[in-house]
């Protein structure tokens, strides 16, 4: 392999490892209804659990993107796979509802928030300038292409060998794809006397700053006193909501509700996975042409759409209308990634992983909330349709916030030193 050819033989590893990780995020909508059988657990208790897990995806992130500048990549993101494999596993073995909370919420959450998106701009950030929104926007389809790839396994297995079965099929995943991150993922391109892809000049690898808790929590106190860090945080905890929260936690029990056998529905989730790949990649393409701003407000106001009428498409089977709208979602599914991660990085910086790292905790939050909420609504009222609607006006709201993160106050400000001060004056909102 040519040195020229890093940055891709990079993205390609970071790529695999994002599909590793994303095997559990097929997991919980396809094993709520096996569980239930099993246990007798109510929708609100295995909502909780996939909330713990959520809430931790989250708030581990900002926390890894630092570890990441501290001790490496490689070691991050093999420790991160290893711990999904471990939660993953164990669960074989669980009796009662807290040993869920403890493996699929604890460990699966803090193994796989610390290969959240927060690494995607890491290597994006390191490796590229030339097509930097379309690598994000690739490596974000990462994990739709993990869903993908296991929800259908993953709901079949359930059906035909039960639910432990599933559960082992993902941990051995995530253990695949340790030996590949170790042997060909690298830190810097200055590791390798090359320039990023696209620049000019070998970047210096800085220098190690401080321990990585001091550093998230420094760029943090900084971002929270700039306005487009928290427009950019609270539409990006809507985003989370009606995504992972909503859709992908309670898609399959709210179409089975209608009498949609839980296969069929999975094979929808998966078709969602399809059109993600093809919207994500297409989102980072426009990120690098179109204002970020407008991208992200047209995709929450076309998703707020799209969930208003959605309760009204739900039948025992599949129709044209279902159809349509799974492509349209899937195509606006993950596409907030790549404009977010562009916005960061112009309002902060070479601290723009970090920062990002707590949006996308909020992104977490959102989701966690959601889970448990939405499986609240469905034991309260015997449907979901309230949180359809609710999810619907919410997204609808993240677009004006979308729109009130200046371009003109983000070019404004200068990036920040390397230690994670940042520099608001441009930025304040």
């Amino acid at each position: 392999m040519t040195r020229s050819n890093w940055a891709w033989a990079v993205a390609g590893v970071s790529f695999v490892a994002l599909i590793g990780a994303a095997a559990f995020r097929a997991t919980p909508g396809a094993l709520i209804e096996p569980l239930q059988r099993e246990f007798g657990w109510s929708t609100g208790t295995i909502g909780f659990a996939v909330s713990v897990n959520m809430l931790l995806y989250g708030l581990t992130a900002p926390f890894a993107a630092a570890l990441m500048e501290r001790f490496g990549v490689r070691k991050v993101v093999s420790f991160a796979l290893t711990l999904v494999a471990i939660g993953s596993g164990l669960t074989v073995f669980m009796t009662t509802s807290w040993q869920l909370v403890l493996l699929w919420g604890v460990l699966v959450g803090l193994g796989s928030g610390s290969m959240a998106l927060a690494f995607v701009a890491t290597i994006t950030g390191r490796w590229f300038v030339k097509h930097r929104g379309l690598v994000t926007g690739v490596l974000t389809a990462g994990g739709a292409t993990g869903q993908l790839v296991f929800l259908p396994v993953v709901a079949s297995m359930a059906e035909s060998s039960g639910w432990r079965s599933a559960s082992v099929l993902v941990a051995v995943a995530a253990l695949a794809v340790v030996p590949l991150v170790l042997l060909f993922l690298r830190e810097y391109p200055a590791d390798l006397d090359v320039p990023p892809y696209g620049g000019d000049a070998v970047v210096p690898r800085p220098a190690n700053t401080a321990g990585a808790a001091k550093r998230a929590v420094t760029a943090l106190r900084s971002a929270v006193r700039t306005g487009p860090f928290w427009y950019l945080a609270v539409g990006f905890a809507i985003c989370g909501a009606t995504t992972n929260g909503l859709v992908g936690t309670h898609f399959i029990p709210a179409a089975h509700d209608h009498g949609m056998p839980t296969t069929t529905a999975a094979g929808l989730l998966a078709l969602v996975g399809v059109f993600d790949i093809v919207g994500t990649v297409l989102s980072g393409w426009l990120t690098d042409r179109v204002d970020s701003r407008i991208l992200l407000a047209t995709y929450y106001l076309l998703r707020g759409a799209s969930l208003l009428v959605l309760p009204q498409l739900f039948q025992d089977s599949v129709h044209p209308s279902m159809l349509v709208f799974i492509i349209f979602y899937g195509l606006d599914w993950v596409a907030t990634v790549p404009p977010t991660v562009a916005l960061c990085r112009e309002v902060f910086g070479l601290s723009a992983p970090v920062v990002f790292g707590w949006v996308f905790a909020s992104h977490q939050l959102g989701a966690a909330f959601a889970a448990t909420a939405a499986g609240l609504v469905r034991d309260q009222f015997g449907n979901y349709a309230p949180a359809w609607y609710v999810a619907g006006a919410l997204s609808i709201s993240a677009a004006f916030l979308s729109m009130r993160v200046r371009r003109s106050a983000a070019l404004a400000g200068g990036p920040e030193d390397p230690t994670g001060d940042l520099a608001p004056q441009g930025a304040r909102g």
